[in-house]
Formats: C-alpha cells, structure tokens, sequence
C-alpha cells in the first residue's frame, strides 16, 4: 500500500515538473541553425531575476562607498552610479544570454557597428562624463567657487556628471560642459582661498607730485570697505607712458564676484581725490608741426 502511494506521488511530480518545463521551454525562435535564439519564458525569467539580482548588490555596493561621504559628495556620487548602472546591466545580459546557451558574438557582431557609429557621435557627450567624474573625484570644483571659462566669469552654484552651471555678474546663467575644465585653461579663482589681489590702474599728467600719486591711490583704497586691512594695499609705478605716468593700486578682497562693482567705488573714489588736490589725469595728446616750404618758386 505504502509502495503504491509512493509511486502515485512520483507519478505526480513527474508530471508536474514536466508540465514546469514545458512552459519555461515555450517561445518563439528567431533565426536559423547555429545562428537562431530561443526566446523562451524561462529566458525572460532568467534575466529578470539577474536584474533583480544586480539592482539589490548594486544598491548595497553604493551604500556601502557613500556612507560616509557628506550629503553634496553623495549626490555627485550618486549621478556616477547611475551612469555605471547602464553598464553593468548590459554585461549582466549578456553574460546571462551565453550563460543560458544563446551564441551572444551574432549579438555582439550585430551590435558593433551601432556602437561605433554611436560612441563617435557621443565622443564629446562621453568626455563630459569623464570630466565630470574628475571633477567629482579630485575635487577640482566645488560649489561658491569664481571661474573664468572663454573670457566669462561666474560662481559656480551646481555640479552635475555632464555639465556645471555658474551664475554670471550679470545674474545670467552660463552652462559649462565638463570637458571644459580637463580640456581648456580655466581660471579659478578661489581654488585655494577665498582672498584675491585685484588692482585699478591709472594714469598722471607728467610733473605731478608721484609720493602724492601713491598716497592718494593708497587712502582711496585703503578707505573702501570690501578692501582687507590685511594685507595692506599697496601702489606701484608702472611705467612712463606716452602722454601720462602710469600707476597702479594693488588689494586684497574676499569677494572676487563682486570685483568689478569695488573696483568701480575705488575710481570713484581717486578721481574725487585727484581733483580736491590738483592731480590731473591727461588724455592723449599729439603735437602736429606744420613745415611750410620756403623754397622760391621759378617765375
């Protein structure tokens, strides 16, 4: 009796598991002899559990490196992966199609120009990425930094894997690509600190009182309220020009964004100064000598 049931069960689960293959094993076939796939119900499972799969290690992974970072590095961070992802799933594909008995080279072959055609029309779009991945990494640029990208300045207000957006001193807002900042000369002006050296040059009538020059230039911006009392501002005589004596006030300021507004209060400032104590500054001038021919002329 024991015996009997015993095979009435195995009876049952080789017709249930017969059943299970059947229909993990139906699907529809595209192509001919070596070169066909057999999509089949079980495939498509197949890769949705490896999906499934990697989402879960790639989540844990990512976790695990941005624990510990600050919240602004985890975002930039955060944009890498997203981009890693893409990657990854399409190996995971494929190495689950040549896992599961698909010749995956007709798919690579197939592939291969698509991909060539399309990394040169992306080329740039690629190099933006590694810039931004560079910047992310060595922290080359962040946020509040002053950069001047093709002759335009801005303050650096957001950070992302392609592009990074600045803000100008006009309040209009410039997008840089990547690329720009391992590829081009860029100025950054607050890589290291905040403090800049700015200057304001100027020119003199020749004959005026140069100690009185400098005094001048000095109190002008020594007495503008962004300028640092440390380290002092200083003057330097540059050089004799053609129609004036060339000078400059050099300062230090904290506010590099806001410089082209202090330097402006500065000239104010030294043409108020120049013109309570008599110091003229000149414009071009040229002397035109007129020679008349005295040379008697034959009758």
């Amino acid at each position: 009796m024991q015996e009997g049931a015993e095979d009435l069960k195995e009876i049952i689960t080789n017709d249930v598991w017969g059943s299970v293959k059947e229909f993990l094993n139906w699907g529809i076939h595209l192509g001919e002899g070596e070169k066909s796939i057999h999509l089949t119900i079980g495939l498509l499972l197949l890769l949705t559990f490896s999906i499934i799969i990697t989402k879960v290690v790639l989540k844990w992974v990512r976790h695990l490196i941005t624990r510990k970072m600050e919240r602004e590095d985890k975002l930039k961070f955060t944009s890498i992966f997203k981009f890693i992802h893409y990657v990854i799933y399409v190996i995971v594909l494929l190495v689950t199609l040549s896992a599961a008995g698909i010749n995956i080279t007709l798919i690579i072959t197939a592939s291969a120009a698509l991909f060539v055609g399309l990394g040169l029309a992306l080329q740039e779009f690629f190099s933006d990425i590694l810039g931004g991945i560079f910047i992310i990494i060595d922290k080359s640029l962040q946020v509040g930094d002053i950069v001047e990208v093709d002759e335009k300045v801005g303050k650096v207000f957001e950070i992302k894997l392609r592009t990074t957006r600045a803000i100008t001193r006009d309040d209009k807002v410039i997008v840089i690509p990547n690329h720009k900042f391992i590829s081009d000369i860029v100025f950054n002006y607050t890589q290291n600190h905040r403090t800049t050296r700015e200057n304001v040059s100027v020119g003199v009538a020749y004959g005026s009182d140069v100690d009185l020059v400098a005094q001048l230039l000095e109190e002008s911006a020594s007495e503008q309220k962004q300028v640092l009392k440390n380290p002092k501002p200083f003057v330097l005589f540059n050089d004799f020009g053609d129609s004036a004596l060339i000078f400059s006030v050099h300062f230090f300021i904290n506010d590099s964004f806001s410089d082209p507004r202090i330097k402006s209060d500065i000239r104010f400032r030294i043409h108020r100064k120049f013109k309570e104590s008599g110091v003229v500054i000149p414009f071009p001038q040229r002397d035109v000598h007129i020679i008349q021919d005295t040379t008697p002329k034959d009758s």
